[in-house]
């Protein structure tokens, strides 16, 4: 069979491919006749073979389309194919389903999907075919993020300058605000939103975020347009010497109130430089500020209505203008929104583990794309020197495009998110974005040190700029903290994290010199309006002059995060280290309650349940300790759960400088020890009027099981509840024959025992219930006597409807039948020697009755 070769999409990938796969496709008569050409014969016959072909040959299909249609009739198969590609974003349409696709499980599928959808694939070669012709596309403000579209909606632009001069007025008769996208940005508001527009992946899906075909695209994505090394690789481009002009600034299309500070003029600084001026670098550095921007807004643009309100209010902009320039708010006015807009967003988002671990990965890469810059391009006296946009884009992309959406997005995961172990991925995400450390060229060097680095104070600037990241947030989660088991080895880990990062040497100090700069006094320094930031617009204008004053640039961080009325709390202040001794209280106390279950194990063998189960009293319903992942996981897991906690005690100690004396206290005062019963103490609680009242210590010991109130039933044992290991029916048919046997004979029986001979012993000891009158009601204030009424003389059949009663009977009728003893033999066999068990236990009752007399 003849081959032939057709364009590759990868540099490093060869594909061929049968001739007749591609010789007879149905649109290449009509190119030998561009008269009989019609516009939608292409993508009426694309959409027919995404229905009848298989996948890998859809591909190729659609590698050949790209490579040899011009813009004019790809320009109506680029929408439908963005759309079949990431799904609907009503979430209805899957299309290709990337974020559920495996290499190891469809390893055809996978490699197929990436090769098209890579940076220099053939996807990215339509996107820029269609970007030379400066095309748009309609893109629906309705499937925007829940603040963006209300903001939108009530015509207040978003701050982001992804919006500005996009917005289009729908027609007459037509429905909703659109934005007018360029392909690039078209393509990637759909590949980002298709992680959230999506619906979640089933529970019964074992899928591996990082090895699904999603997660691979952004890792691909984010190397390619924000590199580590060299600058981004230019668009492909399907003619020789041919560019890609970057998207001209549009006039808006409807009146907005614009409250943005940071309006990136960065594309129109571009589009209006001439092409003999024009830097190639300065030329494509607008993709990579659009594909941050459209992932940012995208994926942390969610929060409640009281953190819309807050954040991204007119008022609270104004604020922080205020401050930096100390200029009168008459100079900026910006128009208030409507209140329709703030109260009408009731967008209900809880992101999923999917959504946090993407998220992760982008800051992670983003940490690694700002440290990449070399030391002298970093230095401060760079600034002033000339230097190229990507470079100026990497000292601004953090905290420009990222810092205050992620700060909300985090809060709103603190503050929404189950308090269950899925909160780890929160939890890594958070630590990655305080450890930029991490990221920095210089870590592989130190890499094979086991003892901690010290955080070096070139580290300082930013742990100032960031203090609420650091402070506020850890507040957050120790306010979880103190409502999780922490015998539950998961949640023992996450605290063990959080106090290993923060306990990293020199971290705690850089922090508590963070909270000093915001804290100390505001002063009157003459001329300061020269030392202030310049609110500039481009990233190509010269950068700013190095602002000394480490105290105001704390405080504009917290400000332009909280508002300037906000109430800060010190993490090292008196509020906080109590929070921080109750939660190492409660670490003790899960300490010693991991080791009382430890101690059960090892006096509880394997083999001793079995024989407990086939004993014929009732099982201990007043077990010291509930179930939890403990007793599924074993001796290995308690080892580990005492293990993180005992490091987690120490980190914290180091951190707030806790003494062994305090930590000394707190274990005597938690009052874990077992009373002369064995039994552990009340809850924390106090005496009300009505007796005791718990308290909110009381309550997290309850809830997760680490103290409990003796509870014992009290009432009549024949109207106790069905026990679990009961027969339903056989008990309420056995209770129901017992009683009117006790109706029937209830004279003979009090008669009988009332004899003072062995045959009344032998009598009471069956029919009456065994110290009755010795029942006391327990109480935690106190204890009273039981006004039981008298009840006669009377017969129980109840342990004939438990299941262990069952088993032992027809395990002796079986071992009877291996002697070749029939039933009825073995039935009086069984009475016989039951007889002689009552009666040696009627004597034993008699005599130690006499003894206690």
């Amino acid at each position: 069979m003849a081959f032939c070769r057709l364009p590759a999409w990868s540099s490093q990938t060869v594909r061929w491919f049968p001739k007749a796969a591609v010789s007879c496709w149905p649109w290449e008569s009509a190119m030998a006749f561009p008269h009989l050409q019609q516009p939608s014969f292409l993508l009426a016959s694309l959409k027919a073979d995404s229905i009848n072909k298989p996948f890998a040959q859809r591909c190729q299909d659609l590698v050949k389309v790209i490579e040899d249609f011009p813009a004019k009739e790809l320009h109506a198969v680029f929408p439908w194919l963005v759309e079949s590609i990431f799904g609907s974003l009503d979430g209805v349409l899957v299309g290709w389903n990337l974020r559920c696709l495996q290499g190891r499980v469809n390893p055809v599928e996978y490699s197929t999907a990436m090769e098209f959808l890579d940076p220099s694939g053939p996807m990215m070669k339509l996107v820029y075919k269609l970007q030379a012709e400066d095309y748009n596309f309609d893109f629906p403000v309705s499937c925007l993020p829940g603040p963006v579209k209300a903001s939108i909606q009530e015509n207040v632009l978003p701050d982001s300058p992804l919006y500005h001069n996009k917005v289009q007025f729908p027609p007459t008769g037509g429905l909703g605000l659109n934005l007018a996208l360029n392909p690039f940005e078209y393509y990637m508001f759909y590949f980002a939103l298709s992680l959230i527009s999506q619906k979640p992946m089933s529970m019964t899906l074992h899928v591996r975020t990082s090895d699904c075909a999603y997660f691979t695209l952004v890792d691909r994505y984010l190397s390619w347009f924000l590199p580590t090394e060299g600058s981004v690789p230019p668009p492909l481009c399907s003619s020789p010497g041919g560019s890609s002009p970057s998207p001209a600034p549009r006039t808006p299309a409807m009146p907005f109130a614009s409250y943005g500070l940071h309006t990136s003029l960065l594309k129109r600084h571009i589009s209006h430089q001439t092409s003999v001026n024009a830097d190639p670098a300065s030329h494509e550095i607008w993709r990579s500020e659009t594909l941050l921007q459209v992932f940012v807004e995208m994926w942390l643009h969610h929060y409640s209505l009281e953190m819309y309100q807050k954040m991204q209010s007119p008022h609270a902009k104004l604020e922080v203008l205020h401050y930096r320039l100390t200029v009168s708010s008459a100079l900026h006015s910006p128009a208030q929104p409507s209140l329709q807009a703030l109260h009408a967003y009731q967008e209900s988002f809880t992101p999923t583990e999917e959504h946090v671990l993407v998220v992760r990965l982008l800051l992670k890469h983003l940490h690694a794309f700002a440290n990449s810059l070399k030391p002298d391009q970093a230095s401060p006296s760079a600034h002033s020197h000339a230097t190229s946009p990507l470079e100026e884009f990497k000292r601004a992309a953090v905290p420009r495009f990222v810092q205050q959406k992620l700060y909300v997005f985090l809060q709103h995961c603190f503050g929404h998110w189950p308090l269950d172990a899925t909160f780890r991925a929160v939890l890594e995400m958070w630590l990655s974005y305080l450890q930029p450390w991490r990221y920095a060229p210089e870590k592989q060097a130190q890499g094979s040190d086991p003892q901690p680095r010290c955080v070096s104070e070139k580290w300082a600037p930013f742990i100032q700029e960031n203090l609420l990241m650091y402070t506020k947030l850890f507040v957050s989660f120790l306010n979880r903290a103190l409502r999780t088991d922490l015998v539950s080895p998961k949640n023992a880990l996450m605290v063990f994290r959080v106090a290993k990062v923060f306990a990293q040497p020199n971290l705690a100090e850089m922090i508590q010199k963070g909270e000093q700069l915001f804290l100390e006094p505001e002063l009157i320094i003459p001329h300061r309006q020269h030392r202030l930031f310049t609110v500039t617009t481009s990233f190509l204008s010269p950068w700013p002059p190095v602002v000394t004053d480490a105290s105001f640039k704390v405080k504009s961080h917290v400000y332009s995060l909280e508002g300037q009325d906000c109430k800060y709390t010190p993490m090292f202040g008196p509020e906080i280290r109590t929070l921080v001794l109750r939660l190492a209280q409660l670490i003790t106390q899960a300490k010693q309650t991991a080791k009382s279950i430890s101690d059960q194990y090892v006096e509880s063998p394997t083999g001793r349940s079995f024989l407990s189960w086939l004993t014929f009293g009732l099982t201990d319903t007043n077990s010291c300790y509930p179930a939890n992942d403990l007793d599924e996981i074993g001796q290995d897991s308690i080892r580990k759960t005492d293990e993180y906690l005992e490091k987690a005690l120490e980190y914290l100690r180091q951190i707030f400088r806790l003494s062994e004396a305090q930590l000394a206290q707190l274990t005597l005062a938690l009052g874990s020890a077992r009373d002369e019963n064995g039994k552990q103490q009340l809850p924390d609680c106090i005496v009300g009027e009505e007796g005791l009242i718990l308290t909110p210590l009381g309550r997290y010991q309850i809830i997760n099981g680490l103290r409990r109130f003796e509870i014992e039933y009290q009432g009549d044992l024949e109207l106790q509840p069905i026990r679990s290991y009961e027969i339903t029916s056989l008990v309420r048919a056995l209770f129901r024959l017992s009683s009117a046997i006790n109706r029937r004979f209830a004279g003979q029986m009090a008669a009988l025992c009332s004899r003072n001979d062995f045959l009344g012993s032998f009598c009471r000891y069956h029919l009456t219930e065994p110290a009755l009158s010795n029942r006391h009601l327990l109480s935690p204030v106190g204890r009273r006597q039981v006004t039981n009424p008298a009840r006669g003389p009377r017969l129980s059949l109840r342990f004939l409807g438990s299941y262990r009663t069952l088993l032992l009977l027809l395990m002796a009728f079986f071992v009877a039948s291996l002697f070749c003893i029939g039933p009825l033999s073995c039935s009086l066999l069984l009475v016989l020697g039951y007889v002689l068990y009552a009666i040696a236990m009627t004597l034993l009752t008699e005599r130690g009755k006499l003894h206690q007399l």
